[in-house]
């Protein structure tokens, strides 16, 4: 057991599918519509709060596009983003641009215009919207003048919900204790929720155990020690 450990651990690849929260039902489809090539803006911004999904929205429409043939890329951080012609029709998804200083503003601002010209798109992420974002006027406008949408952050209610949902999706049950001992004790995102729950399904079934409190408590001890 202690050898898969780390493999049962491991967080699944993001993607729409595992995206958990149909209070951004609105976001996600137009952002699957826009990896896929289906609209035409040139631009679209997610804006919210940490800890609300953004980043793996953002490597969700990568995967999207690749799998729909388009050339895609992810950059964590606006200053890693490469201002460099990309292929007719790329996805460049640039994550935390309201961190991007005045040489990585000017970067950005070259690969929206040049994203424009080869019918390519931009997806980027961000803490604000981009009215309030402390960047230079053209790259403010052309980061508005697209699709916006604020990623909302689910209540704990919500979050329970949620859990038990894309649970029975997977085709097991999961207590309510198990979710409740999940929100004091672990990390309250709802990426890490549903990665952890993920896990533990693998983690159940390798040990032929139900999942309960105690099983929850023994992988989180097994994994911080791993």
């Amino acid at each position: 057991m202690e050898q898969l450990t780390l493999e049962l651990a491991a967080s699944e690849p993001p993607v729409f599918a595992n995206f958990v929260g149909r209070t951004n039902e609105e976001a996600v489809t137009a952002l699957r519509r826009f990896a896929g090539g289906d609209l035409g803006e040139t631009g679209i911004v997610l804006w919210g709060a940490p800890g609300s999904g953004k980043t793996h929205l953002l490597r969700a429409a990568v995967a999207a596009a690749e799998s729909a043939g388009r050339p895609a890329r992810y950059f964590a951080h606006p200053a890693l983003a490469e201002a460099t012609p990309f292929a007719h029709r790329a996805l460049i998804c640039v994550d935390d641009v309201d961190a991007a200083d005045a040489t990585a503003q000017a970067r950005l601002f070259t690969l929206y215009n040049a994203l424009a010209m080869s019918a390519g798109q931009l997806a980027a992420a961000a803490r604000a919207a981009p009215a309030r974002l402390h960047l230079r006027d053209d790259l403010r406008t052309r980061l508005a003048h697209g699709l916006v949408y604020e990623i909302l952050v689910l209540a704990d209610a919500d979050k329970r919900d949620a859990l038990t949902a894309y649970a029975s999706e997977r085709g097991f049950r999961l207590p309510l204790d198990v979710i409740d001992y999940l929100l004091v004790h672990g990390r309250r995102d709802m990426p890490t929720l549903v990665a952890t729950i993920a896990a533990l399904d693998r983690y159940s079934l390798a040990a032929k155990r139900p999942i309960t409190v105690p099983l929850l408590r023994e992988w989180m001890q097994r994994t911080a020690a791993d």
